[in-house]
Parts: structure tokens; C-alpha cells; sequence
């Protein structure tokens, strides 16, 4: 296994990890100010980081690159914007940017859904911080990762990945208002599993068909104001003037709804409220925001068949993962009986 030392000639003088997550429900809801409900997972991106003579340098052992970074430079579209936007974000908030090297581990799959990115963005600024001694809060962390997916990297994502990344609990939800950041953590009870499992299809979500969605949401909120959207019932799409735009905004608001509800069913332990909340949450998506895919659905069914009382989509959708609440004691043959169904899905964590 590859170290700093290996890397950069000396050991490193901080490390620092984020997870991946997975959302249990509340897709998209972050872009109206909505509630969310994620997990983080075991899995994650490790970066360690120590001083350097001069400038800063990235090194990733999976692309198996050293990246010089020039804060100047702007957005490369490859891995070490999610490295270098954090960075910028932090210094324009004041923060000086010691010459430092950086290596960055992972064992969350790319680009399936699960927040490598954010996971990436927190622990860059964690680690930027730890170095530098100085004192940042997790929701601080946070809000600026989401600056760097925003403003640098280019993709208009809510706070939900960055805030459960950077303060979700092992084996609890973060129960998250993504408009006032009030939070709280709610325990997965006991007997319980939620299973991640990427359909086989890489994701296909490009920055335009996140931005979309995420413009017909702002449009419907200009057409409905004064009052906020997220205050708004679902019955309200119907009286959006672009069919479009009205599809958009009642899979938001139903989720909304369903959301809210899914925590109280979480809280109480009722499980089968929840896998309930969690199937209609899919077709939601799969009709209303329409990011769902022939592979997503065909696994959202395989998983339901084999016994789990809730599946679907999560993430942005378009590929990747979907989640699953399994009993824990079902596990194993639920598992058998999925990937014999879909031979071209994999676990990534059950």
C-alpha cells in the first residue's frame, strides 16, 4: 500500500476521513430547502496531508497521479477539482493556503451516487484545518464543500451530501433541515440493515441534467412567489403553467411529505411505514423527475421481490446505487436471490 511517505519523502502530519452516504429518502428535496434523510456509510476518502517547501501537490493513489495545484487555474475537470475547489473556497473566506502536499485514498466507488465528491471536499478542508490548527465547525466545513461543488466545480447540489459527510453519525440518519441546517441523528434500530447496491449502470448524470431540474424548480419558485415553495402543497403543480415544471415540483413536494413522515416512521420504528414511504419515493422519481433508468428499476424490483420492505434510487439517479431496507437476519439470502436476478449488480455495502 502506497503512503505520504512513500509519495512526498516524509510522513504525513494529519489524516483525516469522510464518508460516502447514502439517502434513505429526501432526493432533491435539499434544492428547495426540504428535509432529507441520509446515512453515512463505513466506506470513505482518507486524506492525509503535510507541510510542503513550496506549493501545493495532490497525489490520488487510485489514479496512481501527482497533481500540481495552482489555485489560480480554475476548474480541470478531472479528480483534483474536488481537492483544489475547497481549497480556493476556504482562502476567499479568509483562510491562508500553506504550501502543503496531499494524499487522497478511497474506497467508495466513483460517480455511483454515494457522494465520493463531497467526501472529497470535506476531507480536503479537514485536513486543511487540522494542519493549520485552526478550529472549523462541521457544518462550517460543510457549507464552504458546497461553495467549492457550486461556485468552482459548477454543479448547483444543495447542503445534504456536504452535511452528511461531514456530520452524520455511524448507524444513525441525519435528520436534516437543509434550509434552517437544525439536525438531529436518529438511530437505525436494531435487526436492521439498509443494503447499497449500484445496478451495474455507471452513472450518466451530466451537470446540465442536475442544473436542469434544478432550473425548473427556481422557475416554479418565481412563478409562486411571494410565498416559498417549499411551504407550498403538492396540489399546487397543477397550477403551473409548464407541464414540466409542474411534474418537477410535485415530485418535490410529494417527497417533502414523504420525508417528514419517513423520520417519525424511523423514529417510532416503524419499518414498514418506512419501506412503504421508500417504494413511493422511487416511482416519484422514476415518473415525476424521471432520473430513474431501466437497470435502477429493474433492481428496485428485485429487491422488493426478495424481501425488502422498502428500495429505490438514490442519488441523483441516471445510474449508480439504490438503497434497500433489509432485516438484518435476511440479509444473506436477499442478497443471493438479488444478484442472481440482476448478475451485473454489486454491493457496495451491506
Amino acid at each position: 500500500m502506497t503512503s505520504h511517505e512513500d509519495v512526498f519523502g516524509q510522513e504525513a502530519a494529519v489524516t483525516c476521513f469522510a464518508p460516502g452516504r447514502v439517502n434513505l429518502i429526501g432526493e432533491y428535496t435539499d434544492l428547495i430547502g426540504g428535509n432529507v434523510l441520509p446515512m453515512p456509510l463505513t466506506k470513505g476518502i482518507t486524506v492525509t496531508a503535510g507541510p510542503a517547501a513550496s506549493g501545493i501537490h495532490a497525489f490520488s493513489t487510485a489514479e496512481e497521479a501527482k497533481i500540481d495545484i495552482n489555485l489560480q487555474d480554475g476548474k480541470k475537470d478531472h479528480w483534483a477539482d474536488y481537492v483544489a475547489g475547497p481549497l480556493v473556497m476556504a482562502e476567499k473566506a479568509g483562510t491562508t493556503i500553506p504550501p502543503m502536499n496531499l494524499m487522497v485514498e478511497s474506497d467508495l466507488p466513483a460517480g455511483a451516487g454515494v457522494s465520493s465528491s463531497a467526501a472529497l471536499e470535506v476531507a480536503t478542508l479537514k485536513a486543511l484545518f487540522a494542519l493549520t490548527g485552526q478550529d472549523r465547525s462541521d457544518t462550517d466545513i460543510a457549507l464552504l464543500a458546497q461553495k467549492a461543488e457550486n461556485e468552482f466545480c459548477g454543479v448547483k447540489c444543495g447542503i445534504m451530501d456536504q452535511m452528511a459527510v461531514s456530520v452524520g453519525d455511524q448507524g444513525h440518519a441525519l435528520a436534516l433541515n437543509c434550509e434552517t441546517l437544525e439536525w438531529d441523528q436518529v438511530a437505525l434500530p436494531a435487526g436492521w440493515s439498509i443494503a447499497v447496491i449500484h445496478c451495474g449502470e455507471a452513472r450518466q448524470l451530466t451537470d446540465g441534467a442536475y442544473n436542469e431540474r434544478r432550473a425548473a424548480l427556481d422557475a416554479a419558485s418565481e412563478e409562486l412567489r411571494p410565498q416559498p415553495l417549499k411551504s407550498q402543497s403538492v396540489e399546487i403543480a397543477k397550477k403551473l403553467s409548464d407541464p414540466l415544471v409542474a411534474r418537477r415540483v410535485r415530485h418535490v413536494l410529494s417527497e417533502q411529505a414523504r420525508t417528514l413522515r419517513a423520520t417519525e416512521a424511523l423514529r417510532k420504528a416503524d419499518m414498514s411505514l418506512l419501506g412503504d414511504l421508500m417504494n413511493e419515493s422511487h416511482e416519484s422519481l422514476r415518473a415525476d423527475f424521471e432520473v430513474s433508468t431501466g437497470s435502477l428499476d429493474r433492481l428496485v424490483a428485485a429487491a422488493r421481490e426478495a424481501g425488502a420492505l422498502g428500495a429505490r434510487l438514490t442519488g441523483a439517479g441516471f445510474g449508480g446505487c439504490i438503497v434497500a431496507l433489509v432485516a438484518e437476519s435476511e440479509l444473506e439470502p436477499w442478497w443471493h436471490a438479488v444478484s442472481t436476478e440482476c448478475p451485473a449488480a454489486w454491493a457496495v455495502e451491506l
